[in-house]
């Protein structure tokens, strides 16, 4: 199956191809006809299958064959959870960009960044990627209008309506027109499908890519755990980086406090290390998510929510320092590697209060991992 048979241009395929998918996956497969087809439609799908370009491709295409008119009109809003994800899309459009007929018009918003030039960027925006918060903002600066819009599509949609976006979603599905295309595309929506189709008040095609077995979605991760006492969990994390020579390595922590402390530490022991969590600045976190992608920063650290917006190709390994709260979160954290069927390592770092909770985490997600003993590791020095 080629994207040209899925209905795509053979120019936006072409552009596809540059970007590293030399087939669609099965989520790709499902969906994207659906979309240029008009239909309302919400794509299911595992961590790192490719959901993005569902959406960006198909957008892509009918837009560019628009008349363009410079105005305040938006053509397609793209509802986001977080900053990061927003700039990762608003990046893929830019990546298709170059075979179009027409440049199309795209930008990305968010808070945590000065208001003033996003709203004037925002005359002759076709489409738009925004985070509730900064959107409901520029909506109240008259920055833009909703009236004809055409297309809505909300990514990460179970972020979206649990995450403390009630009230903000709220307002802005009030605003938007009753006849449109909506998509929505989410890693999992469990109960949470009727609910959102009564709220959008639409009766989609629910397109959900499911594995015949659920080692299936994390089949490209090795994963291993190490139990450690809590004193020594810190000088571990750097045994592990300094005698595995870990040169890219992103660390989940539970708090912001955490994560700060633990780059502190890091990089006391000569580690080039950053953190990337809620409390830095819109440009502090993109300046060090650059700088890890780079190569600059060998160890990223970070808390669940931002990093759920990371996408870095090619990521060879995720530690959890710190457990998540639910086995989703465990496997959206290390799905972080081991994406478009490439190869990764996740690395979880467990104190004996962990191991309970640990067990119901291998449980639901269906896979055993070994737990190492580190009783004969010498740390001293680190």
């Amino acid at each position: 199956m080629s994207f040209e048979k899925l209905g795509l241009s053979p120019y936006i395929a072409k552009s596809i191809s540059k970007l590293g998918f030399l087939k669609p996956f099965e989520i790709q497969e499902q969906t994207i006809p659906s979309i240029l087809k008009g239909k309302d439609v919400m794509g299911i799908a595992k961590t790192g299958s490719g959901k993005t370009l569902c959406f960006v491709a198909p957008l892509l295409q009918k837009i560019q064959h628009q008349q363009y008119e410079k105005s305040r009109a938006i053509k397609a809003l793209i509802l986001v959870p977080t900053r990061e994800l927003a700039v990762q899309i608003e990046q893929t459009f830019a990546g298709l960009q170059e075979a179009l007929r027409r440049e199309v018009q795209t930008q990305a918003v968010y808070g945590g960044t000065s208001i003033n030039p996003q709203m004037k960027n925002l005359y002759g925006t076709e489409i738009l990627i925004a985070t509730p918060g900064r959107l409901l903002d520029l909506m109240d600066h008259n920055a833009f209008t909703l009236d004809q819009l055409q297309y809505l599509i909300i990514d990460e949609a179970d972020k979206m309506f649990q995450l403390g976006f009630g009230d903000e979603m709220a307002k802005i599905l009030k605003a938007v027109p009753a006849k449109k295309q909506s998509i929505l595309f989410s890693a999992t929506l469990n109960d949470k499908v009727e609910e959102i189709k009564s709220t959008l008040k639409i009766n989609p095609e629910v397109i959900e890519v499911k594995n015949e077995n659920k080692e299936e979605t994390i089949e490209n991760i090795e994963q291993i755990a190490y139990q450690v006492d809590a004193e020594t969990k810190g000088p571990f994390l750097r045994y592990l980086i300094k005698s595995q020579e870990l040169e890219q390595v992103l660390v989940f922590v539970s708090s912001t406090r955490t994560a700060d402390n633990l780059v502190e530490k890091l990089k006391k022991n000569k580690i080039k290390a950053m953190a990337i969590h809620s409390k830095k600045s819109q440009g502090a976190r993109m300046d060090n998510l650059e700088d890890f992608k780079l190569g600059d920063i060998h160890v990223l650290v970070a808390t669940d929510l931002i990093g759920r917006g990371i996408h870095i190709e090619g990521l060879p390994t995720v530690i959890n320092y710190e457990l998540p709260r639910s086995p989703l979160d465990y496997v959206h954290r290390i799905g972080r590697t081991g994406r478009a069927n490439q190869t990764g390592k996740a690395i979880t770092l467990l104190t004996e209060e962990d191991l309970h909770h640990f067990k119901v985490i291998q449980k639901k997600m269906g896979k055993k991992v070994e737990i190492e003993s580190t009783d004969d590791v010498n740390l001293h020095g680190y």
